[in-house]
C-alpha cells in the first residue's frame, strides 16, 4: 500500500526574511507517517518546514516544500499511485500577491498587503480521486466545529474528516497529545479522547484500515 501525507505549515514569503505561517508543528502527521510505515505501507511524506527529524523508517520518503504552490506540485506528483491520501498539513489559503526583492523597511503607521487565494490542494486532486482510492482530510475549527467539518467532507470528497477542536484543552498545534473526532462520509462519528499523537496516529491508521476492508 502506497499512502500520500502531507504535514505540517506552509510559508508563504512575503520579503527575503519575512513570511505568513501558522502554528502547525507536522507531529500529528508526522506520527501518521510512522504508524503507516509500521503496519508495511510505504509513505510520501511531503513535509512543510517542521522543526522534527526527519524519519528513520525506510518505508518513508520524506519531500521538504515550503509553500502551498510546492506542497500541492509534490502532492499532485505523488497522488495518481497513492492508495491513500491523508491532507494532515495546515496549508496557507493565502499568500501575498507581490514578494518584495528586499526586505521591507518599516515606512508609516500602517502597511496594506494585497493577498491572493492559494490552491486547495486536497479539493483540487479529489477531482482526479479514482473510486479505489480513500481520501482523508483534517479540519481544525474554533466555532461550530461539526457543521463546518461536514460541509469540508461533502466539498472535498474525503471519505474521512479528522476533527481537531482548538476549545479542547491539550489538542491542536503545539502539543505532543491530541483529541479527534472522525467523521466519515457514511454518516458515521468516531470520538478519540485525549491522548499522544503517537496512539492517536495508531488509532486512526487502525480505523482507515478498517474503513478500506469494508470498502473492498
Amino acid at each position: 500500500m502506497h499512502v500520500l501525507l502531507t504535514a505540517g505549515p506552509t510559508y508563504e514569503p512575503l520579503d527575503p526574511v519575512r513570511f505568513l505561517g501558522n502554528r502547525s508543528t507536522g507531529k500529528m502527521g508526522y506520527a501518521l507517517a510512522e504508524a503507516f510505515a509500521a503496519i508495511g505501507a510505504t509513505v510520501t511524506l511531503v513535509s512543510g518546514p517542521v522543526q522534527l527529524p526527519a524519519p528513520t523508517n525506510p518505508l518513508i520518503r520524506t519531500v521538504r516544500v515550503e509553500t502551498a504552490e510546492q506542497m500541492y506540485a509534490a502532492a499532485a506528483e505523488a497522488a495518481p499511485s497513492a492508495d491513500v491520501w491523508v491532507f494532515a498539513a495546515a496549508v496557507a489559503d493565502y499568500r501575498p500577491a507581490h514578494v518584495a526583492a528586499e526586505k521591507i523597511k518599516k515606512s508609516g503607521d500602517t502597511l496594506t498587503l494585497e493577498l491572493v487565494k492559494n490552491v486547495d490542494i486536497a479539493a483540487t486532486l479529489g477531482h482526479t480521486k479514482r473510486a479505489e482510492q480513500f481520501s482523508v482530510g483534517f479540519a481544525l475549527e474554533t466555532t461550530n466545529e461539526l457543521a463546518h467539518a461536514q460541509d469540508k467532507l461533502r466539498r472535498k470528497g474525503f471519505d474521512l474528516v479528522v476533527l481537531n477542536s482548538l476549545r479542547d484543552a491539550g489538542a491542536g498545534f503545539g502539543h505532543d497529545t491530541n483529541k479527534v473526532t472522525v467523521l466519515a462520509a457514511t454518516g458515521q462519528i468516531v470520538n478519540f479522547e485525549l491522548q499522544s499523537k503517537a496512539d492517536l496516529a495508531h488509532d486512526l491508521v487502525g480505523l482507515i484500515m478498517g474503513r478500506l476492508k469494508l470498502a473492498i
